[in-house]
């Protein structure tokens, strides 16, 4: 079919009709060929008119001419349980000049699904009037799959929510960027965007979406939360729900699981960028021994065609929290997950056991023995528990159990005094790894870390999404008080990317930072090894400096670092072996390392030139 124009009034309407439907069942999708080119060839959409609908809902849209080819159009019609028509409006303001064609009009899936003799087994539901059988999993998910309603009888309401009447009882963080909104039919900016909900298919059915247009930012966040839920005991409580990601800039949705109020949780599955127009069912699987919540977090791309859509959440299996109900919006709560230095396993009390030290000695915590300050974060364990070594920088790091090995961002602390809202766009350290990563990232940021080799494995990076062109962002080890000569850091280093800036490792005392290892630019899609000579130093600090480059493409990395040979030398109890050449400050030494350019006395008497 092609419209040819045969008047030349202000506004034309060319309407082409489908015959009436009675209805669809719930994987209907329409598809045809159009094409639609020409200087002024106008714009087209598709309607659904609806029985007892005065409204009609608009499917599909073209605005201009899109080239000279035939193109095809996937529409999701799902289950709509009325009688319906599709209507295909072609639109002409005045002029007209082009060709709007349309062919090859395809249903597909859309009867409900057959009756069947038997359903025998628990994972299948009888469907009561059309005896269909289905599959459990789609009982009082909010469709109806049976065609007679009989698999969303008798749900628990408390378990699911359309979104028709308002949040039902989910609700929105406080400690978020911003808020999901509740709209029916599409959204505001073109191109983005859900255009009708999934309920009732329709533009008159309610849906939530992230409006991700100004003032949003670049991953800006907005998080829904779920009521609080018993354990899981033996079964399995599952989460079901509708999604619509469509627009050019959609970055991210995710879901997270969490037992405590003030974390985040731990991801259960999430989705990167553009997945079309059209809404999708997810389902995820739950065990948990302790009570628990869920938590589905949207973030804004770098642009407004990033409108994210939610609808139809339903839980099968599961139960509510029945305990002492505390306040649901636990995301932000409390204390945020401070950079902690503590790297011992052993938590370390806040009490000093009963002491005669100076204040110039540092107190063992388990035991009270006085040592000198200066055996405090050494690298040779002095106190029995190891506490004198407790808040020090770890002697090796992959960063595998999350932790930052005492490392920290003295940046950070300085503005909030721990992670803040206020500290999201700047450039930073993080933890990350390959699994994390969205679509353009896999350019420039490692697919898999050093230790494990695997995208699950975890390694630290500067996030170069935030910031501009010439930021700096550094992490720092606490303050190490001394080292040994033969002192070194090895490290593992990935900078891969067009706009790599640089990484430079720094040494810091009370008054004075040096530069002591660098390196700039691209160095290729791989790890590569480096290593930093520290030798005998006292009261400084080690530190990573990355520089930001000209764009987002290009993260610096690092992995697997370790602290080598650095606890410092000891004095021994009885003379020195015949192996052993004795130092002017009476440190024992190996008689190889004699004139070897290294000062591994600490006083030179190893390199004198009178031996």
């Amino acid at each position: 079919m092609f419209i040819l124009k045969n008047s030349s009034s202000i506004s034309q309407i060319a309407r082409l009709r489908s015959p009436k439907f009675r209805q669809t069942g719930s994987n209907c999708t329409l598809s045809f060929w159009y094409y639609n080119y020409g200087q002024s060839v106008g714009a087209a959409e598709l309607q659904l008119l609806v029985d007892g609908l005065k409204q009609p809902t608009v499917l599909w849209r073209t605005y201009y001419s899109e080239g000279n080819q035939w193109l095809q159009a996937v529409i999701q019609l799902g289950r709509l349980p009325h009688p319906f028509q599709l209507s295909l409006d072609k639109i002409s303001l005045g002029v007209y000049d082009g060709v709007s064609a349309i062919d090859d009009i395809r249903f597909e899936n859309c009867a409900l699904p057959p009756p069947a003799l038997s359903c025998e087994g628990p994972n299948h539901f009888w469907c009561r009037e059309t005896k269909a059988c289905i599959d459990s999993l789609l009982v009082c998910d909010l469709v109806d799959d049976c065609g007679d309603g009989s698999d969303e009888d008798n749900c628990n309401p408390d378990l699911q929510c359309d979104f028709e009447n308002g949040l039902c009882n989910w609700e929105q963080s406080v400690k978020d960027d911003f808020d999901w909104i509740r709209i029916h039919g599409p959204t505001p900016t073109v191109n983005t965007g859900p255009l009708k909900d999934h309920t009732t298919g329709t533009a008159r059915g309610h849906y939530l979406y992230m409006e991700s247009s100004e003032p949003r930012q670049f991953q800006d966040k907005a998080v829904l939360l779920s009521p609080l839920f018993n354990p899981s005991g033996n079964g399995t409580c599952v989460f079901r729900f509708h999604y619509h990601m469509f627009g050019k800039q959609v970055y991210k949705l995710s879901v997270f699981q969490r037992t405590v109020s003030n974390a985040l949780g731990w991801p259960l599955w999430y989705k990167f960028g553009n997945q079309e127009n059209r809404w999708i069912r997810q389902t995820l699987y739950i065990s948990s021994t302790k009570p628990f919540q869920i938590l589905v977090k949207g973030t804004v791309g770098d642009g407004f065609t990033g409108d994210i859509g939610l609808d139809d959440m339903s839980f099968l299996g599961c139960t509510l929290y029945n305990g002492t109900q505390h306040s649901v919006d636990l995301v932000f709560k409390g204390n945020l997950p401070t950079l902690s230095t503590t790297t011992s396993g052993t938590s370390v009390p806040a009490t000093v056991p009963r002491n005669n030290c100076t204040e110039k000695e540092f107190v063992c915590r388990a035991s009270g023995r006085c040592i000198q300050m200066t055996q405090k974060c050494d690298f040779r364990p002095d106190c029995s528990d190891k506490s004198d070594e407790s808040a020090c920088v770890m002697e090796v790091c992959d960063f595998e159990d999350k932790k930052q090995c005492g490392w920290h961002q003295p940046a950070l602390e300085q503005m909030s005094g721990s992670y803040s809202i206020h500290t999201t766009n700047i450039f930073k350290w993080k933890l990350g790894r390959g699994a994390n990563l969205y679509p353009e990232q896999e350019q420039h940021s490692p697919l898999t870390d050093h230790t494990t080799r695997t995208e699950e494995g975890w390694y630290l990076f500067a996030d170069s999404s935030n910031g501009e062109f010439g930021h700096t962002a550094d992490i720092a080890t606490p303050v190490i008080s001394f080292t040994g000569p033969r002192c070194k850091m090895i490290f593992w280093n990935h900078m891969n990317g067009s706009t790599i800036g640089s990484l430079e490792v720094l040494c810091k005392t009370s008054n004075r930072t040096s530069k002591l290892w660098t390196q700039s630019g691209s160095q290729g899609p791989q790890w590569n090894r480096a290593e930093v000579f520290l030798g005998i130093r006292s009261n400084f600090q080690v530190i990573f400096r990355a520089k930001r480059g000209v764009s987002y493409m290009g993260d610096v990395a690092v992995d697997d670092i370790t602290f080598e040979d650095c606890s410092p030398l000891l004095i021994p109890g009885k003379p020195c072996t015949s192996e052993e050449f004795t130092c002017a400050n009476k440190y024992c030494i190996p008689k190889n390392n004699l004139c070897d350019f290294v000062n591994d006395c600490a006083d030179n008497s190893d390199e004198s030139p009178t031996i």
